[in-house]
């Protein structure tokens, strides 16, 4: 499998190349466009309760979409929202993803849940992380540009949790409020995460809940 990342940051686009034979597992709704020959196949990864925990606990799509191409092909993918598109090369590690931010990987990496407990339960992006373990491609998408940061061993880090994309396994991690609760609402900040490493952690440059609360306001009111 070969991959190039286009139009980045603002715009990307994921142009993946299959030999024959290969396949890649997408998140329902990222194909933009595949070559003659490519066959897809739509099923609940997992099966039936993995496809459910997937989607009601971990903010996913229930189904995921598998391109196969038996004489070789390409595919083309995007996220949803304008923004990034980061490929990496996993080697049998585990990288937790923030809902959402999931976009495709090779049908080898394992995609899970994880329960956040009381770590997440403020978090506005919900209860649960995606868990992506094994070996080969996976990429991931964000809203706005994705900024790598390199923690090491006991390092600090503070992030909002609306910007936060995915993190490694050994990065602890801790979410909580800005100040009070009165703080917490009026401040705009809401909660954040903190980070311990070592690891690595993807942040995306604008946050999806930030640009919400500018747009709703905006919209016209019915008044009638």
């Amino acid at each position: 499998m070969q991959s190039e990342i286009k139009y980045s940051p603002s715009y990307s686009l994921a142009i993946v190349t299959l030999s024959a034979g290969e396949a890649i597992q997408a998140e329902s709704g990222s194909m933009v466009s595949m070559s003659a020959g490519v066959e897809i196949e739509t099923k609940a990864k997992g099966g039936i309760l993995g496809g459910l925990k997937r989607s009601v606990l971990g903010g996913e799509s229930f189904f995921l979409n598998t391109f196969t191409a038996p004489s070789g092909g390409q595919i083309t993918m995007a996220p949803a929202l304008p923004g990034d598109i980061q490929h990496m090369q996993m080697s049998g590690e585990t990288l937790f993803i923030q809902s959402g931010s999931y976009m495709a990987s090779a049908p080898a990496i394992d995609i899970d849940t994880k329960w956040g407990g009381s770590k997440t339960f403020f978090s506005s992006e919900g209860l649960f992380l995606l868990k992506a373990t094994g070996a080969g491609d996976l990429f991931v998408s964000s809203y706005g540009a994705i900024h790598e940061i390199d923690l090491g061993p006991g390092e600090h880090y503070t992030m909002d949790t609306g910007h936060m994309v995915a993190f490694g396994e050994g990065v602890g991690y801790e979410v909580r409020k800005v100040g009070g609760w009165k703080s917490t609402f009026l401040s705009g900040e809401g909660l954040v995460v903190d980070l311990t490493g070592p690891g690595k952690v993807y942040m995306q440059t604008r946050s999806p809940q930030g640009f919400l609360a500018w747009l709703i306001p905006q919209l016209p009111k019915d008044n009638s």
